[in-house]
C-alpha cells in the first residue's frame, strides 16, 4: 500500500459507500412502493431527489477510492470525505423533510449541497495536479 493514501480512511471510505448504494436501493424501493401512496407527489419528488442525489455521489465515493489508490492521491479521498458529507446532509435532510413534512429541515439542504460542490472541486483541482 502506497504511504501517501491513507489505507485506513479509504477503507473507510469505500464501506461507507457500499453500504450507502445499499442503503439508497433500499431507500428508491420504499419510496416507489411504501411512499406512493403515503406522500403528496411534491414531497414524494422530494424523497427520490435525496434517493439520486446519494446514489450518484455514492458512485464518486467508491471511484475516488480507486483513484486515491491507483494514483496516490490523497486530496482525492478529501473529495470523498465532502460527499459523504454532502450524502448525510442534503440526501439526508430531504428524506427528513419528505417524511416529517417538518420544514426546519429544509436548510440543511443546501450545506449538503455545498459539500457536493466542494467534493466535485476537490477532485478537479487534484486531477489537475496530478502528474
Amino acid at each position: 500500500m502506497n504511504p501517501v493514501v491513507n489505507p485506513v480512511l479509504g477503507r473507510y471510505l469505500l464501506v461507507f459507500a457500499a453500504l450507502s448504494g445499499a442503503v439508497t436501493v433500499f431507500l428508491g424501493a420504499f419510496a416507489a412502493h411504501g411512499l406512493k401512496a403515503q406522500l403528496s407527489p411534491y414531497l414524494l419528488g422530494v424523497f427520490e431527489t435525496g434517493v439520486q442525489y446519494q446514489a450518484w455521489h455514492s458512485l464518486a465515493m467508491i471511484g475516488c477510492v480507486i483513484l486515491a489508490r491507483i494514483l496516490s492521491l490523497k486530496a482525492v479521498l478529501y473529495a470523498a470525505l465532502f460527499f459523504a458529507v454532502g450524502i448525510v446532509l442534503f440526501s439526508g435532510s430531504l428524506y427528513a423533510l419528505a417524511l416529517t413534512g417538518i420544514k426546519w429541515f429544509g436548510p440543511i439542504t443546501p450545506m449538503g449541497g455545498v459539500c457536493f460542490i466542494i467534493g466535485w472541486v476537490v477532485l478537479a483541482v487534484s486531477a489537475w495536479r496530478s502528474t
